[in-house]
């Protein structure tokens, strides 16, 4: 385990309130704010049978599994999940993607979770974006959505001070994780 990865994963619990809707993201990250989840009252949505299963443990936490054709990561992308997301409202989202930059967005290297992606991101008040220092200021292949449409990016002490003011630049909350 990447102790930023954690400290990220934990400042990212902490913005979650007492009654709050909240879509968490089905990479390692998210699974680490599964398994840090304190004693808040809330309803987590994940397509990812892991999250759901680490989350059913907790007692304040009520979870919804967009489910459908699971794919062999144990996780859901397809018209079922889609729809599913589609039918819900969150107050928060918490989001990664294998890069984020200010000019190209958020990107990705497989296109199946674009469209899961992108409505979960419509259908919040609040989207979070959770990036350790290796993901930003960095490319892939496919674009999923402008950067813009984070809210809040949430990294740690590492990440280059440039990249930081080119996402504050776009209006955008910044959090450093503390490890």
């Amino acid at each position: 385990i990447k102790e930023h990865y954690l400290a990220i994963a934990k400042a990212a619990v902490c913005e979650i309130a007492e009654n709050d809707v909240v879509y968490i993201t089905n990479a390692s990250v998210g699974f680490l704010m599964a398994q840090n989840m304190g004693n808040v009252r809330c309803t987590v949505v994940t397509n990812s049978v892991a999250i759901a299963e680490e989350l059913r443990k907790k007692e304040t936490v009520t979870v919804l599994l967009a489910g459908g054709e699971m794919q062999k990561n144990g996780c859901f992308y397809d018209h079922f999940a889609l729809s599913f997301i589609n039918r819900l409202h969150f107050d928060k989202c918490f989001i990664t993607s294998a890069c984020v930059s200010a000019a190209f967005g958020l990107s990705i290297q497989k296109s199946r979770s674009v469209e899961l992606t992108n409505a979960v991101i419509s259908h919040s008040k609040t989207v979070y974006g959770l990036y350790p220092f290796e993901k930003i200021g960095f490319d892939s292949v496919i674009s999923i959505c402008s950067a813009d449409r984070l809210h809040c990016l949430i990294t740690d002490g590492e990440t280059a001070e440039d990249e930081l003011e080119k996402f504050e630049d776009l209006g955008m909350k910044i959090i450093i994780a503390q490890a």
